[in-house]
Formats: C-alpha cells, sequence, structure tokens
C-alpha cells in the first residue's frame, strides 16, 4: 500500500488549531489503527514461571493480611500492554491469588466474568450464590458476571489459583465496577440437575435463561479422564476438550473461551495461526512451547500467552503425558464476527 502523509508534513499551525477543537486528522495513524493484511498486537509472546510466582504470593502473604487486600493476588502482566495496565491480552486478565489457611476473602460480585483454575492446596473452597464448590488441583470455577462469590479456606497448607477475567475489555468498556456483600448462607444443591452422565434437557422442552450457568465447577478428575479416554480411541491428536455450558453446548462464559489439551509423550501439536490471543497453563507434565520465534519450557504450574496469528508448536519430548489449560479470545471474536483461522506459511 502507498505511503500515506505524516503528522509532520502538515503545517504546526493547522496541528495546533485542530488540537483546540478537539479533532485529530485519520490519514496519518491510518495504517496503525487499520495494518494492512492482520493485525499489529501489542500482546506479546510471554511466560511466567511458577517457581518465580510462589515465593513472591507467599510473601505477600506474609506483608499483607487479607483484610487489606481483599484478594491477594499477583496480576500476570503482559509487558507489550505495560505493566500498570494489568493486561495479559487485550482481553484477558491473569493473576495468581493465594488463601491462606483459615481465610476468607469477603463475598462481592462484579461486572468481569472470572473462573478459577486450581493450581495448587487442597480444603478450600469458592461459593457462588450459595452454592460451594470444593476446590482441588486442576478444578475450574466459574464466578460469572453479577454473581456473589467468596473463598474460605478450611485447610492446613496454602492454596494458589489462576484466576482468568475479562476485565481488560469491560474496563475499556467502562463498565467494570464491584460490590460487597456479607457472607453468604450456603444452599442445597440436591435439586440441581447433575450433568457428570453427558445428559442435557432437550432444548425446545426448557426455557433457555439468557444467563443460566447449570455447573459452578468442572473437576479436573473428569476433565483428565476423557482426554485419556479420547486419546486411547484417537491414534492422532490433537486430544482437546472444551468446558461448555452443558445445557446448550455453548462455551461456558460468553467472552473468553476455555478447554483443556492432552499433549502425548513425544508428541508434537501444531496450531494454526488464528485471530485470537490465548494462554496457556499447565496443569500436569512438562512441554517446550514456541510461539513464533520465541520458545519457553514449561512444567507444572507454568503459564504462558501467545497473540493472535503466531505460529504456535507444543512439544512434549519427555515420557510422560502433558495436560494443558487453555484460555483464548475466540467466543467474544465469533460472536463479532471476527474470528478467523489462517494456514501456516
Amino acid at each position: 500500500m502507498e505511503q500515506l502523509a505524516r503528522l509532520e508534513d502538515l503545517p504546526t499551525e493547522y496541528v495546533d488549531t485542530l488540537t483546540q477543537k478537539n479533532l485529530v486528522p485519520l490519514w496519518p495513524s491510518l495504517r496503525n489503527v487499520l495494518p494492512p493484511v492482520k493485525p499489529i498486537p501489542n500482546t506479546q509472546a510471554t511466560a511466567w514461571k511458577f517457581k518465580d510466582i510462589k515465593p513472591l504470593l507467599i510473601e505477600a502473604g506474609e506483608l499483607t493480611p487479607i483484610e487489606k487486600a481483599e484478594r491477594r493476588v499477583l496480576v500476570l502482566a503482559n509487558p507489550g500492554h505495560g505493566l500498570e495496565n494489568m493486561r495479559a491480552t487485550s482481553v484477558i486478565y491473569l493473576g495468581m491469588q493465594l488463601l491462606l489457611p483459615k481465610e476468607w476473602a469477603p463475598a462481592h460480585r462484579h461486572t468481569p466474568n472470572a473462573v478459577r483454575l486450581i493450581v495448587e492446596g487442597e480444603k478450600a473452597y469458592t461459593t457462588v450464590e450459595g452454592q460451594k464448590c470444593p476446590m482441588s488441583h486442576g478444578d475450574l470455577i466459574l464466578t460469572p458476571s453479577g454473581l456473589w462469590h467468596e473463598h474460605g479456606h478450611d485447610g492446613d497448607e496454602p492454596v494458589i489459583w489462576l484466576d482468568v477475567l475479562d476485565l481488560p475489555l469491560v474496563y475499556y468498556m467502562e463498565a467494570s465496577f464491584v460490590e460487597g456483600g456479607e457472607c453468604q448462607p450456603v444452599v442445597s444443591t440436591a435439586d440441581k440437575p447433575n450433568y457428570a452422565a453427558g445428559l442435557a434437557p432437550v432444548k425446545h422442552f426448557v426455557r433457555a435463561e439468557n444467563n443460566s450457568y447449570p455447573m459452578m465447577r468442572y473437576p479436573w478428575s473428569d476433565a483428565k479422564q476423557l482426554l485419556i479416554d479420547l486419546a486411547q480411541k484417537d491414534a492422532e491428536g490433537p486430544i482437546q476438550v472444551a468446558y461448555v455450558n452443558p445445557e446448550t453446548g455453548e462455551d461456558c462464559q460468553k467472552i473468553i473461551g476455555y478447554s483443556a489439551l492432552m499433549v502425548r509423550a513425544g508428541e508434537t501439536v501444531r496450531f494454526s495461526p488464528r485471530s485470537a490471543a490465548q494462554v496457556f497453563h499447565i496443569i500436569e507434565g512438562q512441554v517446550q512451547i514456541n510461539i513464533d520465534d520465541k520458545q519457553y519450557d514449561l512444567e507444572k504450574a507454568d503459564t504462558a500467552c501467545a497473540p493472535c496469528f503466531a505460529n504456535i508448536d507444543l512439544i512434549n519430548s519427555s515420557n510422560q503425558d502433558c495436560f494443558i489449560f487453555i484460555a483464548d479470545e475466540a467466543p467474544i471474536q465469533k460472536k463479532l464476527g471476527l474470528y478467523s483461522v489462517r494456514d501456516r506459511a
């Protein structure tokens, strides 16, 4: 495309007059906001090692009591967005949260959607709208937009989990806020459907609720076993399952998509370039991830992110299977008609 005129090509007096009138010429910046062929992402390929995060998180527990923190979190910030903006990607916020024995993180609700992927520790729980969800390694727990939730810990060792929120997008839309609340009484879930059998009501007999979340907790034991079963039937990968709403078959939340991937021992999984940025968190095992020209060796509880349209290779050269939790921006992009996948160059 032809090079467009620069701002410096315009007379200073003209530019000053535009500024005084709150006007900006488009053409000098047109290629920045509408670049040829593909976006120019601020999101950079980045990795965060759990061995670096954990001691600092434990120290945070010593330095700041939960009463002074409300949520004791270290944010996994992408330098491409500026650390002060607390973004992993343009849509995804990541944080490692610590809860010490006998602590209670008070009830609140907020507009961003959130999930918790349990990294380490036992006997903590999240209560969502009165539903008490035990937190065990690898479990995924939803705390959707506008629903009351709190965290408690009945165990004897620290519990750490990965928070994933659509906070950057909600904040950009000037729709981000939080409300505080009281401790939630736990309600019985005996009358709630159990979808573990893989059965769901037929849609035309059910009145669909726009904000219905029939499952708040997705146990890792179930997801892992499904991946193993699928791997035994499929000689060639990739072996990947999505976390979905069992009543609709759609993504379990509206903006960010979540899935679990198995990279078998000795296997390489290659991702085609896609328009959605992605986050990879190692639940079990180890893997080498190549993101374009960057290479990271990831172990259990490590996290990495990749920008849009990146070439991604997951290489498991060990003799043990690797299980990876993935968060991506595909749901919101699909709703807006922006999602695409391309062939690798």
